[in-house]
Formats: structure tokens, sequence, C-alpha cells
């Protein structure tokens, strides 16, 4: 299926690593030139520099001036057809609500979810200029599965969704479309890495790994397909979503979470 993306530039934050740098890969994969936004530089991306597809930007997208420095380097392809937000970050909260000050709070807050706000809020006049465009923001499960282990990523990615459905309704006239990805567990550091959900959660437990790992497929009534999602799957309905293909669909958000949401 031909997506119609090739020659056009897109950014993607968070792009070093995980589900930022599948999207990445696959947007190169299809043409596309990608500003790609991350605090440190990875072998990965400087393969996609070194073939020209791809322009590293080093962020920190918690700095309200880093959206600038992406959008200059999209401007000096052409513009922008294409955002990708991807930033986040999620911290296990053992310990209660009550535990969270206002400081976890705002650190959540701003990774989460005013990324967003300021990344799109930088995006948009450029995606106007260029006669329309796409943005995609990877949300999470727990925007509507709500859960105290992670009370205050859970609420910030409630915003994302919210946030995300709001721009398509003022944007949709000016031929923005805006829509979201809810993935569940899936296969990245984030999750399975050293220091990552599974690991914490093991720590917390007083479990090894694999049982750790194992406890979230089984959680929540389980994954009907028994397994992680694979970050080039993300990717894939990331290039969908940006792409022509998906041309009159926008204020929505896709589940990919392997049969872990069992309600209507």
């Amino acid at each position: 299926m031909d997506l119609g993306l090739d020659g056009t530039v897109a950014i993607v934050t968070g792009a070093g690593k995980g589900i930022g740098l599948a999207v990445t890969e696959a947007l190169a994969a299809e043409g596309v030139h990608v500003v790609a936004g991350s605090r440190t530089p990875t072998a990965a991306l400087g393969a996609l520099v070194e073939r020209g597809s791809a322009t590293f930007v080093p962020v920190d997208l918690t700095d309200p001036d880093a959206p600038a420095a992406l959008i200059d380097a999209a401007r000096a392809r052409g513009g922008l057809d294409i955002l990708v937000n991807n930033v986040g970050a999620v911290t296990l909260r053992s310990d209660g609500f009550l535990s969270i000050d206002d400081d976890a709070w705002q650190r959540t807050l701003d990774v989460c979810f005013l990324t967003m706000v300021r990344m799109s809020r930088a995006a948009i006049p450029e995606l106007i200029a260029r006669g329309g465009g796409t943005v995609v923001t990877i949300g999470s499960v727990n925007a509507f599965l709500p859960d105290p282990g992670v009370i205050d990523y859970s609420a910030a990615k409630a915003a994302v969704w919210n946030l995300s459905k709001s721009l398509s309704k003022e944007y949709g006239p000016k031929n923005l479309r805006f829509n979201s990805i809810s993935p569940g567990p899936v296969a990245t550091d984030l999750w399975l890495g050293d220091h990552g959900v599974a690991a914490t959660a093991a720590k917390q437990l007083g479990v090894d790994f694999a049982t750790a790992r194992d406890t979230v497929v089984a959680g929540q009534g389980g994954f009907s397909t028994g397994r992680f999602t694979q970050p080039a799957e993300v990717a894939d309905l990331v290039l969908l979503l940006a792409s022509g293909r998906a041309g009159n669909v926008t204020g929505a958000d896709f589940l990919i979470d392997g049969g872990l949401i069992k309600t209507l």
C-alpha cells in the first residue's frame, strides 16, 4: 500500500528509543525526512542521520523553549507535514496518592502532557502554512484504565487524549487532523529495561524479573494475545494515521493493547 508519505517532513519527539525510534525508522522507510528530537543521540538515530533520512536535534522538551529548535530544523527541510508527540515517562507510586507531592505531579505533567501542549502549539502554524497536516500523539491505555500505581501518569494521559480531541475540533476546518494512540504495555525499555516498570515492580514486590513481567501480562484479565505489543506495531498505526489513507480520521483514539481492555 502506497501511503503517499514520500518527500514529507515529520517531527518525532522522544525519538531515541522505544516507540519513538520505531516510529522514526518506519517514517524514514516511507521516504519521510524525520526531525528526531531526543535528549541524547543513539546509534540507531546516527545511522538514519548518516543515510540522510533524519536530522537529529538534541532537546529536552521539558524546557519550554525546546520546541523552537525542532521547528527550525523542519523549516530547514522546507516545512512541516507531520508531528508525532511521543515523549513520556512513568514512575510507579507504590506508596500511594498521599506520597506524591506537588513537585512529583509537576514533573509528570511536564513530561507527559505539557510537552504535547508546547510542541503542538509550536507546530500548528507550520502545519497550516503547508496547507494542512497531521498530529499523532502517543497516549496510554491508562487514560481510561486509571491505576493507583501510576495515578499521576494516568491523569496526564487522560489530559493528552482530551486535548487531542479538542484540537481536532478547532483545527479541522484548517485541514489539520489530530489523533491519538493508546498502547497497553509495549516491549520497550520503559517496561522491560533494567530500570523499567517490570524491574521496579520486581524490587517492590520482592519477586524476580520474569515473575513481575508475567504478572503484567496476566494483570487486568490478561492480554488476549498473551504478549506485549511490539514498538513496530505502534509505528505502523502511526504511519496509517499520518497518511492520506486515513484522511477523514480525526479526533479519534486508537487502542493497541493485545486485548487487555475487555469492556466495550
